[in-house]
């Protein structure tokens, strides 16, 4: 019963995933190991979408590292341990939080003996910049303890780029690469633990740089950013979008444009207003001006749709079938969600 409840639910998230981005391009999903222990180690930009986004889609049922500040109430531990949610302290929660990582990361390599995946991020927090941040070395010790834990277990690393079209705006598109697996085992020196840590770090940074669209120079990231967007590149197409950055000057200030709809787009989004006017109205009036961070507003609009429409679905239902019949009602239905499909895939 527990599974089925689990696959119900990663069903509803995985369809209301590919209703929200109208495509999710994935590619490399022949690089993950599929019977043997995987870290997956995405860049995020995108709060909780970057976690859902991955766990759907990775051909296999991780177990997810989660900052321990969200497991405060009973009620909500039991859930998230449901989802395979695992806490991990950081030094914000205090150092004496940080002693009881140490659990964790023996909980992780009995895990990894079982043969299961885990997912972390390797940059330890979310921003919403195009590039790679610093990595923590958090991960290379829940690595290399497994090792030490478990010296006849093959213990892969799988880098994952997350690329978004907009990330904060809607409609949105998303591009996941998933690298060639790096055999931890092979990197670990237990004689040089630093040495260790700094190889595998600067391994996946690398990797990283190259699967997402990496802008290096920080102090110029906004020039460079706006140059990008007047080229209209494709952020979906990371390998070509980083070799534009090291074409451009970032000298040089460029104002951003402005996009014009044509006819037909206008009166696409027209009609999308009309037919979600409810839904879209309670969105901006009340849901979004609670967004306290731009790596949350696709993350919480995400949310709010996933509870809102079906609700939303179920009353126009009724309304038609009460002054029609049911099966009028369901076609009515069927348009709406296919013309918000074809509306969202076509933007």
């Amino acid at each position: 019963m527990k599974n089925i409840g689990y696959q119900l639910l990663k069903t509803w998230i995985k369809t209301g995933l590919y209703f929200y981005y109208g495509k999710i391009q994935v590619s490399g999903l022949e690089n993950v190991p599929k019977d043997k222990p995987v870290l997956f180690l995405p860049n995020h930009q995108s709060a909780l979408l970057d976690v859902l986004l991955i766990g759907v889609k990775c051909n296999r049922k991780p177990f997810f590292l989660t900052r321990s500040d969200v497991f405060t109430k009973p009620t909500l531990k039991k859930f998230f341990a449901y989802l395979r949610m695992i806490p991990i302290y950081r030094i914000r929660d205090g150092r004496e939080a940080l002693k009881n990582n140490q659990a964790v990361f023996d909980q992780c390599a009995e895990i990894f003996g079982k043969g299961h995946s885990i997912l972390m991020f390797p940059e330890a927090n979310h921003n919403i910049k195009r590039r790679v941040r610093p990595l923590s070395k958090g991960f290379t010790r829940i690595l290399f303890n497994a090792v030490n834990r478990l010296p006849d277990t093959e213990i892969h690393i799988v880098p994952v780029g997350l690329n978004y079209k907009s990330n904060s705006g809607f409609p949105d598109r998303v591009a996941i690469y998933y690298d060639k697996s790096i055999l931890v085992n092979t990197l670990y020196d237990i004689n040089d633990v630093q040495g260790s840590v700094n190889r595998v770090k600067g391994m996946v940074s690398k990797r990283l740089k190259h699967l997402t669209t990496h802008i290096e120079d920080e102090k110029n990231y906004d020039t460079i950013i706006g140059q990008l967007d007047a080229l209209d590149v494709d952020y979906l197409n990371p390998f070509e979008t980083n070799k534009i950055i090291k074409t451009v000057d970032s000298s040089v200030s460029v104002t951003p444009a402005v996009e014009n709809k044509n006819f037909f787009g206008s009166l696409a989004t027209f009609v999308f207003t009309v037919l979600n006017f409810p839904l879209l109205l309670l969105w901006r009036k009340w849901a979004r001006p609670k967004v306290w961070e731009p790596e949350f507003m696709g993350t919480l609009r995400f949310g709010f749709a996933l509870l809102a429409y079906p609700i939303y679905y179920a009353f126009i239902f009724a309304i038609v079938a009460m002054f029609s019949n049911a099966l009028v009602g369901l076609l009515v239905v069927l348009l709406l969600l296919f013309y918000n499909w074809i509306y969202v895939r076509s933007n």
